[in-house]
């Protein structure tokens, strides 16, 4: 890592407040032939009876629509509302089913403490992590409100581990944050979670990963340059067992047998940019799952793509026996040649990586949208409400998979487009099948990483603000979740 001066760590730390994110600058070309270009936005959705479809590009809410009151009847294709909750959302929108049957939702309540906190106590959100019964879809209903340290503060570290139905979450910021973590017992009642632990162990916060077998929990410190490994063997007793340095890591998700990380990268800061070489990184960290003396962690491959923006997370999934990640990027890319700052950036959006040989990853598809392309970040398009916010806008956040086993199907937060739903039946050829979008009067916020219902044909997010939404898939789109 280069070395700054004193001015050049105060125009990188001044930059980032800007910003409101941790952003990333200069741009590499990608390793491997595969991803060495831009990627076409996908297909747009074909809407079936009921729909309300968007009136413009694919994604966009324009300005004449909020003049004429069209915004306010929202944007739906292939979906329909089910329920609501709440009028604030975070970055988290979490499923679980405990020992006794009862499903619950578990979602941060605020993007940062403690500004929104007057606004939460006001409109009866409340604070913290916010626990739902979602018994009835419909209707649901507030159980609790954690308001452990932790849980007042998680940024985009709120995770559940099914395995040992542990509910935990660090300490967090727009950088980082003192790493307190706090861990929930849900298994035993996932209504009303038992605080087990609050401890310091964590050293830094802002994002985090589970072990599938929910033995370690991992703290992503960001800008804190720190990834901590934490032994949850006794969920009452934290004891840190790896700190690794060097690293502005964001989500850190495993393999299902846990001995590979994959690390979304937010670059490295040196004197050409805020953050440099973004990308995905691989890791095999058997040493730490094994409990070796002194464990270290090896990287075993690494990825850049051209159109990368601020790398957020890659979820694994399994396709016919082949190994792949659904990878997002954040926000756009904030800051150009020399430092410059800008909000019309290049917007990452998402892609499908094959990682059947970690060493080696390559990009198989993009998941874009119209309203994501170079040629459509027009300023016309940016002076929508909202489409011009720097931590916001026409780009993406969070996006999942029902399930690691041969999904066929992706949904993504993407911010002022709302929730997207994308068919990946055909990896190599992802198209759009629905989407659900409901902006506010400065547009929209879905910034939440989607939760999945499959059972009742849902998808569960958030809005920034305008809280907690069950959206049910109709048509083509509910038939690509069975």
């Amino acid at each position: 890592m280069s070395r700054l001066g004193g001015a050049g760590w105060r125009q990188v730390v001044l930059a980032v407040v800007a910003a409101g994110a941790v952003a990333t600058g200069g741009l590499v070309a990608a390793t491997g032939e595969d991803s060495a270009e831009l990627a076409d936005a996908v297909p747009v959705a074909n809407c079936g009876p009921g729909s309300l479809p968007e009136t413009d590009l694919q994604g966009r809410v324009p300005a004449a629509d909020y003049t004429s009151g069209r915004a306010a009847q929202g944007y739906r294709c292939n979906t329909e509302l089910v329920g609501h909750h709440g009028k604030t959302g975070g970055f988290k929108a979490l499923r679980y089913t405990d020992a006794k049957g009862h499903v619950c939702a578990f979602y941060d309540s605020t993007r940062m403490f403690p500004a929104d906190a007057i606004t939460n106590l006001l409109n009866g959100t409340g604070l913290g992590v916010v626990v739902l019964d979602m018994t009835n879809p419909a209707a649901p209903r507030k159980t609790a409100n954690l308001i452990t340290p932790a849980m007042l503060s998680p940024h985009e570290s709120l995770v559940v581990n099914p395995e040992r139905g542990l509910l935990a979450a660090v300490m967090g910021n727009l950088l980082t944050a003192p790493g307190i973590l706090d861990v929930y017992d849900v298994k035993t009642d996932c209504r009303h979670p038992k605080l087990l632990s609050s401890t310091p162990s964590a050293i830094f916060g802002h994002e985090s990963g589970f072990s599938p077998d929910g033995k370690t929990f991992w703290s992503s410190g960001s800008a804190g340059f720190l990834m901590t490994a934490v032994d949850l063997t006794n969920p009452r007793l934290p004891r840190p067992i790896l700190s690794h340095p060097g690293l502005v890591s964001h989500g850190l998700r495993f393999s299902t047998d846990g001995d590979t990380m994959y690390v979304a990268d937010m670059g490295t800061p040196n004197s050409n940019s805020i953050l440099d070489q973004p990308g995905l990184r691989i890791f095999d960290v058997s040493e730490v799952n094994d409990r070796v003396a002194n464990p270290k962690i090896h990287e075993v491959g690494r990825l850049q793509w051209p159109e990368a923006s601020i790398p957020q997370v890659a979820e694994p999934f399994d396709r016919d026996g082949h190994h792949y990640l659904l990878e997002v990027d954040e926000f756009s890319d904030l800051f150009g040649d020399g430092f410059t700052f800008r909000t019309n950036g290049p917007v990452g959006a998402a892609r499908i990586i094959n990682i059947d040989d970690p060493s080696d990853p390559f990009v198989v598809s993009g998941l874009r949208l119209q309203v994501h392309q170079p040629e459509n970040r027009t300023e016309d398009v940016l002076a929508d409400p909202g489409a011009n916010s720097p931590v916001g806008g026409y780009a993406a956040h969070y996006c999942s998979v029902p399930t690691r086993d041969n999904p066929r199907i992706a949904a993504c937060s993407m911010i002022g487009s709302g929730l997207r739903v994308f068919d990946i039946s055909d990896l190599e050829h992802p198209r759009e099948v629905a989407y659900f979008n409901q902006p506010g009067k400065k547009g929209s916020n879905a910034l939440s990483q989607p939760g999945w219902d499959v059972a009742h044909d849902s998808i569960w997010y958030t809005d920034a603000t305008s809280g907690f939404y069950v959206v049910r898939l109709k048509g083509a789109a509910r038939g690509l979740l069975h």
